[in-house]
């Protein structure tokens, strides 16, 4: 069924208003940003605004769904690898994260506190904390199936791995934005990961060469699409 015009200039004006938001909360912190700041910089009306976003909080809800939606799809695509080891693919989902976010550090040091909140479910219900379950099932799905082919370990459920790994990356990244990122974010999680799979790993693909798992045109923080290159 062909859109409207009509539809198809909401949708324009929706993302013209996240575009904003996500350029300004990359330079000011979360709290210095103000709905008529987003306005102003969108081309539109207050009310305008809050027909799409009824609050701020909104407004990074729907940034962090998108950072969220965009590492899904990596892990879609490590899903569709059926051929490459899991311990391969885990450390192409760090390493790809890390190096997505190390390129937009000031995006993500702007938002990535309110994006951890969502995350760790201090806003249930909301688009992002649905995208989030969604991750963590994909995740817990290609740890099932590294377990079923004798490459991870079976002493925990695949759902503890996912969230494991999910802690691990989270505070990796966490730990980079707020104590030193002057060092390599992508370094960081290249030593996470091996922490992780030192534990897990039941076969050595050390040696591997790593699958691309992120969309190499989106190159700066996602205007249609969600993680690292972000966090998940």
């Amino acid at each position: 069924m062909k859109m409207g015009k009509r539809d198809q200039n909401r949708i324009e004006q929706r993302e013209r208003i996240l575009t904003s938001a996500r350029t300004l909360f990359s330079t000011e912190s979360f709290e210095q940003v103000t709905v008529s700041d987003v306005a102003r910089a969108a081309g539109v009306a207050r009310a305008t605004v809050f027909n799409y976003f009824p609050s701020k909080h909104a407004l990074i809800d729907a940034i962090t769904e998108e950072v969220l939606g965009y590492y899904g799809r990596m892990l879609d695509r490590a899903l569709a690898l059926e051929e490459v080891p899991t311990p391969t693919l885990l450390r192409a989902l760090f390493l790809e994260m890390g190096e997505g976010i190390e390129r937009v550090q000031h995006f993500y040091r702007g938002v990535f506190r309110e994006i951890a909140k969502m995350q760790v479910g201090l806003d249930e219900g909301g688009a992002a904390a649905r995208e989030r379950d969604l991750c963590v099932g994909r995740l817990s799905t290609l740890l099932a199936r590294g377990q079923a082919r004798g490459e991870i370990s079976s002493d925990y459920s695949a759902e503890d791995l996912a969230y494991a790994f999910d802690s691990l990356s989270n505070g990796t990244i966490v730990h980079w934005l707020y104590d030193d990122p002057s060092k390599s974010l992508r370094e960081r999680m290249r030593r996470a990961v091996e922490i992780f799979l030192g534990n897990v790993s039941r076969v050595d693909c050390t040696a591997d060469p790593l699958p691309e798992l992120g969309e190499p045109a989106i190159a700066g923080p996602p205007a249609t699409s969600g993680s690292p290159e972000g966090a998940t």
